[in-house]
């Protein structure tokens, strides 16, 4: 029908599509929170290889992808973990863009209102400085980075 079609997900239930639904696909949104294993269970609560094997399940099928990172000030700033990131990014060779998203306080109203703690209510959005810094990281991969 030529409607374009894309998947915003964190990969961790990848492989829960076949690859016949992933054909059907034109691009997908991956975020990776951390690299390394005990971090991203931490972070996330889940581990950290799905994410990676679905990655590398895209890149594999040739499927279009841009990889989003939440650069949060402590959890997930740390350059040798962000370079692991880059690196690997770099290397599957499917991924056409790299988004960078700096950590913000406009959700926090949704953790109130659903009577939950909100644990990062203490953090403040990253520097030019930092955020500068990951993109040049990403881009030292040849990656287009924003």
């Amino acid at each position: 029908m030529g409607i374009h079609t894309a998947l915003d997900t964190n990969g961790a239930l990848g492989q829960r599509l076949a690859d016949a639904e992933l054909d059907t696909i034109d691009l997908v949104l991956l975020d990776i929170k951390s690299w390394d294993e005990g971090h991203h269970r931490q972070l996330t609560g889940i581990e950290v290889g799905p994410v990676l094997e679905f990655a590398r399940r895209l890149a594999a099928r040739k499927r279009p992808m841009w990889l989003r990172f939440v650069l949060v000030p402590s959890p997930t700033d740390d350059p040798n973990d962000i370079a692991q990131i880059a690196s690997f990014t770099a290397s599957l060779g499917n991924v056409e863009r790299v988004d960078v998203l700096p950590f913000h306080q406009m959700g926090r109203f949704k953790w109130s209102e659903l009577k939950l703690n909100y644990m990062l209510s203490d953090v403040q959005p990253p520097a030019a400085e930092a955020l500068a810094m990951v993109w040049s990281r990403f881009r030292a991969e040849g990656l287009k980075a924003y």
